[in-house]
């Protein structure tokens, strides 16, 4: 039985482009920190290929924290184009404030960008319908503007609630990996308290709505969670990981076989 693709008989050079078979490209922050099998910048747990490239100078505090975000586009936009060319079918982002800056990336290189899991909003605001609530759970919903909103095509004012999971240092597991002034020496966490503080505030954050019809979870961080939370709120949950399965599926159809 052969063991190679036989639709591939001859290979030629495209334009610029220094790899092949690629998959995702993903663009990190610079920022030095570990994430559990699920979160973004931890390629183990994805079925396609990743290739990351980092976003130099622009860590956490420069893309989430700081008013004035115009010092990041241009190394975005250099880690965007060093990842298309490298051959990635589709770019994504770590962080759900790359939203930011969706536009402009996407103006920038010639291949799909998906740079914030705020991007499936709309969608999940469809399949609820008007009459119900999507949630948007954010990592720090003190950071969040109109612009990060708007830059993804959300309607201001629609029918989405948001909350920050990590307002009021109630996760302090996240803390001790991302917020400056609260990091461990190294970034470290336990999985099991990780999950039950962000458990708590998303159940929290989703009885407090009668009429909740679907939740999307802002921070390349919460995956690693999501299907645990699902099994407590019974609703559809959208995340980065739900975002980049999509990214792959429309930049790299698969190929159906069966039988009639």
């Amino acid at each position: 039985m052969t063991q190679r693709n036989l639709e591939i008989e001859k290979i030629t050079a495209r334009e610029s482009q220094h790899c092949y078979g690629m998959g995702l490209g993903v663009l990190i922050l610079d920022d030095i920190y570990p994430g559990f099998p699920g979160d973004v910048r931890n390629a183990s747990a994805f079925p396609y290929p990743i290739q990351y490239a980092i976003v130099e100078g622009v860590d956490i505090n420069r893309l989430v924290v700081e008013k004035d975000k115009s010092p990041c586009l241009p190394p975005i936009i250099d880690a965007a184009k060093k990842l298309e060319n490298y051959g990635c079918k589709a770019l994504v982002a770590e962080c759900g404030y790359f939203s930011y800056f969706q536009k402009e990336i996407a103006e920038s290189v010639g291949v799909p960008v998906f740079s914030s899991s705020l991007l499936q909003v709309p969608l999940a605001q469809q399949i609820v319908g008007s009459d119900r609530l999507v949630g948007i759970l954010l990592a720090d919903l003190q950071y969040v503007t109109d612009h990060h909103l708007e830059s993804v095509n959300i309607k201001l004012g629609s029918n989405y609630v948001l909350e920050g999971a990590m307002d009021n240092g109630l996760c302090k597991e996240f803390d001790k990996l991302w917020t400056d002034g609260k990091r461990s020496d190294p970034p470290s966490a336990l999985y099991s308290k990780a999950k039950d503080e962000l458990l708590d505030q998303a159940v929290t954050f989703f009885n407090h709505y009668e009429n909740m019809g679907a939740l999307v979870l802002e921070c390349s961080g919460f995956p690693p969670f999501a299907r645990a939370l699902q099994q407590k709120i019974h609703i559809p949950v959208f995340s980065f990981g739900t975002l980049m399965d999509y990214a792959y599926s429309v930049s790299v159809h698969r190929d159906y076989y069966g039988h009639i």
